[in-house]
């Protein structure tokens, strides 16, 4: 399932990326070179068609990531920090408690009458 939605989040970034060179900006862009997509499209243009289409491919690419991210996460049962070895193959040495304080202790305040 996971090597599936993998496969359909790849082809969505390539789709999207592919539609929003295709669309004008102010320098044109890769909109030029599309030739007659006014009649394809209608006659208002590629310009409403592509937004809605790039809309909803970006709609489409976040839900596939955010079920993406919960199938890996619920299929987790360990993390790469788990499998770290210190280089030196030392042990961490356990914390010693000491029942009497590091610091000084505070004095108590002085009362003045």
């Amino acid at each position: 399932m996971t090597s599936t939605l993998f496969i359909v989040q790849i082809i969505l970034a390539i789709v999207i990326t592919i539609i929003v060179l295709l669309q004008k900006s102010s320098s044109i862009g890769l909109g030029a070179y599309s030739g007659s997509n006014e009649s394809v499209f209608g006659a208002k243009g590629p310009t409403g068609f592509l937004a809605k289409l790039t809309f909803s491919l970006a709609f489409l690419f976040i839900v596939n990531t955010l079920a993406l991210g919960y199938l890996y996460t619920s299929a987790s049962t360990s993390s790469v920090a788990d499998t770290i070895v210190p280089a030196n193959n030392a042990a961490v040495p356990a914390s010693t408690e000491t029942s009497t304080p590091s610091a000084p202790a505070v004095p108590a305040a002085a009362t003045n009458n």
